[in-house]
């Protein structure tokens, strides 16, 4: 039964050992007509509000607004590398950056962070023996939150490792080891596959990715795929990152089983044009060269460029002080209640406010 009235003399709250639980809920779950001066606890954007004559008002506390928890997911990729070039023999297959995922971090309001978007690395010229470059860090916050570029493909006539990185690139037939993982906790990456026998195709294994090591390559198998990314819903759509690039081989005599980018993202080679380039945005590594049916050696696939996606009620907007050219977006229609902002390249700080 609810009360409609009531006195001192039938409800005493003057004790003070407990206390008075009020009605609560969502931003999206607010009464559709309520009375004015109905109080309730939103427990999106963690604040107690009253219903006025101009709608919903956050509850001040001494004549001064009370600021709710700054609570924010954020998604931090760095940029993928490049795939190797084909000179000689073939090019592996670039490695993805390091994937970096973070929930409920709690961030103080009017403090200015760091975020920056690294850039993929080239992809490998077919014109010489050319490796691939390695991607460019990212980061938010501080060093914690650094997500490491991809390793880069290496080009089968350089004598020289596959790139370490957030992922590592594939190994080549020169170089039959994969390059390594550099990821740290809470960040995630693999190795880069290895290559083994060349079966008279010289085949290069797949860069490493977010979700597996990349594939190695041997015989006639052909190029080793990319290592697969991982999926992440945090803009309100699930979308795959951080996919590794295939590796390359030497196709004159008719092989065309070349190696596949990781999870649709990542670089695939080819035996008709230059590799394919890591997806903008995500993270993924390029492909490796192979040759045409002419015999003439093709480039390595680009390294997609990096991306830092921020998730925070919607009650908040934020500040770009652009040290390097940061350009984003923001949308506020694809998850209730919250701002999802994606930020493509640059650096600089990020400053968050009440709006």
């Amino acid at each position: 039964m609810a009360l409609t009235k009531v006195s001192t003399a039938v409800v005493d709250m003057s004790g003070n050992t407990g206390a008075l639980e009020i009605a609560k809920g969502t931003t999206a779950t607010r009464p559709a007509t309520p009375s004015l001066g109905t109080l309730r606890a939103n427990t999106t954007d963690r604040t107690m509000e009253v219903y006025a004559s101009s709608g919903w008002k956050v509850l001040s506390e001494g004549g001064t607004a009370v600021t709710p928890d700054l609570i924010i997911d954020f998604l931090v990729i760095a940029g993928g590398g490049g795939g190797g070039s084909s000179n000689g023999a073939s090019g592996s297959g670039g490695g993805a950056g390091e994937y970096l995922y973070k929930t409920l971090q709690t961030l103080t309001v009017g403090t200015a962070y760091t975020g920056t978007v690294g850039a993929g690395g080239a992809g490998g010229a077919g014109s010489g023996s050319n490796p691939g470059i390695q991607g460019s860090n990212s980061q938010f916050i501080s060093s914690t939150y650094l997500a490491r570029g991809g390793g880069f493909g290496q080009c089968s006539s350089v004598v020289g490792v596959p790139g370490a990185g957030g992922s590592g690139g594939g190994g080549d037939t020169e170089n039959t080891s994969g390059g390594a993982s550099t990821a740290v906790s809470p960040g995630v990456g693999n190795a880069g596959g290895n290559s083994g026998a060349n079966g008279g195709v010289y085949p290069s294994a797949g860069g490493g990715g977010a979700g597996s090591v990349g594939e190695n390559a041997a015989g006639t198998s052909g190029g080793g795929d990319g290592g697969t990314g991982l999926p992440n819903s945090i803009t309100g759509t699930n979308l795959f990152y951080a996919g590794g690039g295939g590796g390359g081989l030497y196709g004159p005599s008719g092989y065309t089983n070349v190696g596949i980018g990781g999870s649709g993202v990542g670089g695939s080679s080819s035996v008709s044009v230059d590799a394919s380039a890591g997806v903008t945005n995500t993270g993924s590594g390029g492909g490796g060269g192979s040759y045409d049916a002419s015999n003439n050696p093709l480039s390595g696939g680009n390294g997609g460029s990096g991306v830092l996606i921020l998730k925070y009620p919607n009650v908040y907007q934020t500040a770009l002080q652009s040290g390097v050219g940061f350009i984003s977006s923001v949308d506020s229609t694809t998850v209730t209640d919250y701002k999802i902002e994606k930020i493509t390249a640059g650096s600089g700080t990020i400053t968050f406010s009440l709006v």
